[in-house]
Parts: structure tokens; sequence; C-alpha cells
């Protein structure tokens, strides 16, 4: 090969080019997926769909108003973004374990034990300490983080299981979920939320869906927190993934807010929805858990509207991005795309 610095695949975490952007105007003309586009491009489907909603304009055609992706707008808005980026650490040369670890959390927000199972996965170091004694080091300020800068350091206390009783019955109850869902075994099962920031009408909110087997997060901007902003969002993940919507969400577990009143429709198109119990946001774990991550970022009291769609989007990366105990420290986003490939080569 003449060029010795090709490579099929493109860096984690290197922005779209123009020349992509180009390709995804011409793709979505031919009618192709973001699934398709994705796999053509190399790139994670989270960010086709990102860069689809960020460079994608309202046009009058024919006295009708359409909308389209422009790969011109969608470079601008990227250009724009750009200007008020700026690193949030200086990078040092990591010379040992603990300075890489340290320099590992503070980059990219990592809990401990995230850094220190991806380095020795990594295998990187020929010697490395094991997650509590890095925790040791902390509490004795022996390394150049504190126990203020953690993610998470706090001691819980197991709370009573009580199931109450719904008022009101939205549709199909947890309790009838079947287990081969519970288990997490089987792709496809989603949990759905919504996070505010202010608690103005005025203010615009987030849905987040967290796929239960991969705990992939999707995370949306929406107009409000109501039921028309919702399925309208869904609406827009039914065109993102095509013919294949309900095989990649195949259940949605939601809670009985007013947000979710219209999901049931859902059923008609052979996903099926359930609502947990009322008070009961330990039902839907995994979804709670997320949203946590991003009040790391979005603390209650801000308005989401301040937020741009851009922003949001980088989140959803970060998050999807964190390596995970729990899969060996596999990312969401490698499992999810890994299933994405299973169910589209069918």
């Amino acid at each position: 090969m003449d060029n010795t610095q090709f490579t099929p695949n493109p860096l984690k975490n290197k922005h779209l080019t123009l020349t992509e952007r180009i390709k995804i105007e011409l793709m979505l003309k031919d009618g192709k997926t973001s699934y398709g586009i994705s796999k053509a491009l190399e790139r994670p489907i989270n960010t086709i769909l990102n860069e689809i909603k960020r460079g994608t304009i309202t046009q009058i055609k024919a006295s009708k108003t359409i909308t389209v992706y422009l790969a011109d707008a969608g470079q601008a808005r990227y250009k724009e973004n750009r200007k008020a980026c700026r690193k949030q650490y200086q990078i040092l040369e990591c010379e040992d374990f603990v300075k890489h670890i340290e320099v590992t959390m503070l980059e990219n927000s990592w809990s401990v034990d995230a850094a220190v199972g991806k380095a020795r996965i990594d295998g990187t170091f020929s010697k490395t300490l094991c997650t509590k004694t890095i925790y040791n080091y902390i509490d004795l300020g022996l390394i150049g983080i504190t126990n203020f800068q953690l993610p998470l350091k706090l001691s819980r206390k197991t709370k009573g299981k009580i199931i109450r009783k719904n008022k009101k019955i939205l549709g199909e109850s947890i309790r009838n979920r079947p287990e081969h869902i519970n288990d997490r075994k089987e792709f496809g099962h989603w949990e759905i939320d919504t996070v505010i920031g202010s608690k103005s009408k005025q203010d615009e909110a987030l849905l987040t869906l967290v796929e239960r087997k991969t705990r992939n997060s999707l995370v949306r901007k929406i107009s409000g927190k109501t039921s028309e902003a919702v399925m309208s969002e869904i609406e827009r993940l039914k065109e993102d993934f095509g013919s294949e919507f309900s095989n990649v969400f195949k259940s949605i577990t939601s809670d009985n807010g007013s947000e979710f009143s219209a999901l049931a429709v859902l059923e008609y198109s052979e996903t099926k929805i359930y609502f947990t119990h009322p008070y009961s946001s330990f039902e839907r774990g995994t979804n709670e858990r997320h949203n946590g991550l991003l009040r790391r970022f979005i603390p209650k009291g801000k308005w989401i509207t301040d937020y741009s769609h851009d922003t949001i989007g980088r989140l959803e990366e970060w998050i999807n991005g964190l390596p995970r105990k729990i899969f060996g420290y596999k990312t969401p986003e490698e499992l999810f795309d890994a299933e994405l490939d299973l169910i589209y080569a069918l």
C-alpha cells in the first residue's frame, strides 16, 4: 500500500469531515438508512443520527415545507460549535500506572474502577494496582485527585421494597413482563424517561432511552415534557431505524407519567409497552442510573434550552463510550453496534 498512513478504521472520537458529510447527504438521497450509512462510513450509528439532526434544515419547495439534510449546513454548524471548544484539562505525559489513572479520570470523567479496568484490559502496564488501592491513595492524598472530584462516592442505605397499586392504568403492568426481558439476555428491550432542568413549562426537556442488555443510551432534546413531544421523537426514531424498528425496540418500559400516556399505541407496531408501579424508580434502575450520569453535567435548575443539540449529542457519546465493568470494560457503544450488525445482516 502506497499510503502508509491509511487505516480502514477511523480513530475513535475523530470528528466527521466535510467529505463524510457529503457522503451522508448523498446516501440519504439514495434512500439509505442511518444504519447503512454508519456501516459505510465505519462510524457509530449514534454519531450518524446526531449528525443528521445537526445538519437537517427546513426548506420550501412547491409551496410545501420539507426537511432535508445538507452537508454544508452540518459543516457550518460544526465550525460554529468548534469556536467554543477548549481542552478542559492539560494532557500530561504518563510515566507510570498511577499517573495514567489520574489523567484518564480527569480527561474522561471516568470512575476509578473504569480507568483501572480499561488500563488492565489494554495491557499497557506490566504492573498495576487494584481499584481499592487507588481509592486508598486518594483518601491519603497521595495522588492529584480528591474525593470531591470522584463522580460518586456515597454510603448507600438499602430501602425496603414497597409495591404500590397504580391509581391510573396506562397499559400493561411491569409485573406481567416476561422473564426473558427481566434477565437482560435478549437485545431490544428499553427503559424510557424524561429529564427536566427548570420547572418552567416554557423549558425544553430530554427524552432518555436505555437498552437493558447493552446499556446503550439514546438522549434526545424535545420541546417539552408532554405526550406530543415524546411521541414526535418516537416517530423520528421509527424513521431512523426503518423497517427494523420493532426488532431494535421489542419492548419499552415506562413510568406512569402523563408524557407517556400515548406510548401504548406502539403495541400496534409490535413493540410491547410496560408501565412500572408508582414511586418505584428502581424498576427502571438502568435508566435512572444513566440519568444520574447526565446530571453530572446538567444539574437540576439549569434550563435545558440553554444546551444545544450538539452538546446533548456529545454527552450521549460520552455515556456510551464509558467502559463498564459488567462487560469486561467494553463500552455500550461497541455492544450496541454488534447487536445492530446481527439484526441488519438478517
